[in-house]
This record gives C-alpha cells, structure tokens and sequence, in this order.
C-alpha cells in the first residue's frame, strides 16, 4: 500500500554540497563536527547526492546519521548520475576539489536509477531514503537540447520513482533543480510530491513565484528551498549562480545591504528567513563546512525581524509586494 509522501521538517535543513568539498577541501573532523553542530542546533533535514564529491558527501551524512534512530530524522538525495570507479581521474571535478576517484556519468534510465539508489545506499550506511531528487533535468546541466535529456528522465527515472513511492521503499520523490521550467513541465506529466528549488525564490531572485508556486499549491506540492544565498552573493561573497555576479545584480545587493543596515537586520537572517515564508516552502536549505556556519545559519533562522524590514523592502521594490514574509 502506498505510504504518504515524507516531508522534510520545516525549518532549517542542512545542504551536503560543502561537505563534498565544494570549491574548497573540508576535513573529515571538520564535516563531522557540523554535522554534529547541525543536529545540536534542531536540524533533522539532510541533503546530499552523489555529485557531491563524487560519493563524499554521502559516505559524511552517512556516517554521522547512523549513529541516530533512523525515524529521528529526513534524508534526501539524487539520481541521474552514476558514479563508475576510475583511478584515473581528476579529483577536482564539477567544482569539487579532493574527490573520490570515481568517473561521473548522467544516467536517467529506470536501470541507471535503481543502481544509484543502491549505490547511494551502500555509501550512505543505510537501509532507506526518504525522498529522491531527480538531479538536474535541466538547461543550466544539459544546456540547449535539456528538454531530451528530461524526456529521458520522465520515461525512465520518474515512474520508476513512482513506483519505489508505492511499494513503501522510498517516502517521496520530485526534481532537484535549478530552473523552473523543468518543475512546471514534470507538474503536467507526472505526479511528484516535491521540488528542490535551489536560488529561484531568494531575496535576489523571485521568479518563482508567479508561476510555479502557484501550480504547486493548486497540485498539493511542496518545494525545497535551496540556495537562499544564491551561491554566496546574501553571504559576503560576489558570485550569483555560482558566476561572478553582474554590476546590476551586486547593486541590488547592496540595496538589500543598505535597508538591512538601516533596521539592523542581518542580511542572511532576511534570506534565509524570507525563503522560508512562502505557504508552499516546506524547508529551507543552506550549506555549511564547518561548525561556525553551521551555527550562524541556525542562529539567522531565529533571528527576530521587525515588519517593518519586510514593509520598506516592499516599499523600495526589493521584494513584490506579494511575496509572504514572515510577519505577513
């Protein structure tokens, strides 16, 4: 008998990208102790997937998640790429720095999916996962022809999702992905129960907000907030998706910076928290590589927001006027 979908906890979740040594090498006491800082600090939502790393990241969560009964917590991670055993190849790879030496290959098929599952399992130290992204069906992975490569996956990978759903193997399954437009294509085909949205519903960019929110809330499905700092530009850095951002994408930063400076609000306080606000954002995830992240990112979470902050940003059209906030 099909089981409900699992739902990540509101809140705060933990992304597992940093823990695969994303652009910079992060030590095995290092991802353990934010970890630790993590479930310390309440948070029982876990992220990762076999790109991170190239396995990394998931023998990390792994590692530290088998030390808690498997009900106390949700797990997330990703099919669509295999990861085959290569001695040979280059450990700095996808923007990952000291990698397992496994060659990365995209697979969508229902057989490639099945196989990542179990491999994913096999790292992971574990006996079940609770929701399964489909991973980045999308042009920003793919570029032009993307719509075949999702077509693909909507063949193999969704109902052999579907399928896992009901026989009780795996509590929920959707994309994981950084665009919209595969999200409102999979909505008319399939029938996922999430989507991992990574940097379309931020402070800096609220693009989905029109379109696919909606079509979500009318279907009953959730979304994963990923990317509340867009990759670095909501938290001191200079790069927007993962590039360096354009002039006109730093102003509106620092517009942002300015009216948060004025209502003393933190400025990752007020991304991650307004990520959060949308009725259809079930969690909010953010990456961390050590404790100190770790515990800003909880404490940014807490942080109290006068409605004010969200009024003037309203006010000066940094965010629609439609947008939920938190006091809203």
């Amino acid at each position: 008998m099909e089981r409900p979908a699992a739902l990540p906890p509101p809140g705060l979740g933990l992304g597992g990208a940093p823990l695969g040594n994303l652009f910079a090498p992060v030590a095995e006491a290092d991802a353990a102790a934010t970890l630790a800082v993590a479930w310390e600090e309440g948070v029982r939502y876990f992220d990762t997937a076999p790109l991170y790393g190239a396995g990394l990241s998931e023998h990390r969560v792994g590692a530290f998640l088998r030390r808690h009964r498997r009900e106390t917590f949700v797990l997330s991670t990703k099919v669509g790429r295999l990861l085959e055993p290569d001695p040979a190849q280059d450990l700095a790879q996808a923007g990952y720095v000291e990698a397992l030496p496994f060659r990365i290959r995209f697979d969508y098929t229902a057989e490639g999916t099945r196989r990542s599952i179990e491999a994913s399992l096999q790292r992971l130290g574990l006996a079940r996962i609770d929701i399964v992204w489909i991973h980045d069906p999308a042009e920003d992975a793919h570029g032009i022809a993307w719509r075949e490569t999702f077509a693909a996956a909507m063949t193999g990978a969704a109902p052999t999702l579907a399928a896992m759903k009901k026989a009780g193997t795996i509590g929920a399954w959707g994309l994981g992905v950084n665009r919209i437009e595969p999200c409102l294509s999979a909505l008319e085909e399939a029938e996922p129960d999430l989507f991992l949205l990574a940097g379309r519903y931020t402070l800096l960019d609220t693009s989905a907000l029109k379109t696919l929110f909606p079509a979500c809330g009318e279907r009953g499905v959730g979304i994963v907030a990923g990317g509340p700092y867009n990759s670095g530009l909501l938290a001191g850095g200079t790069t927007f998706d993962y590039r360096a951002a354009s002039p006109a994408m730093l102003e509106r930063r620092n517009r942002l910076g300015r009216c948060c400076d004025r209502f003393g609000v933190p400025i990752k306080a007020a991304a991650l928290q307004f990520s959060a606000a949308h009725p259809v954002v079930r969690a909010v995830i953010a990456g961390a590589r050590n404790p100190a992240e770790m515990r800003e990112n909880a404490a940014m979470m807490r942080a109290v927001i006068p409605a004010a902050f969200w009024a003037a940003l309203r006010e000066e059209g940094l965010i629609p006027k439609d947008a939920p906030s938190p006091t809203t």
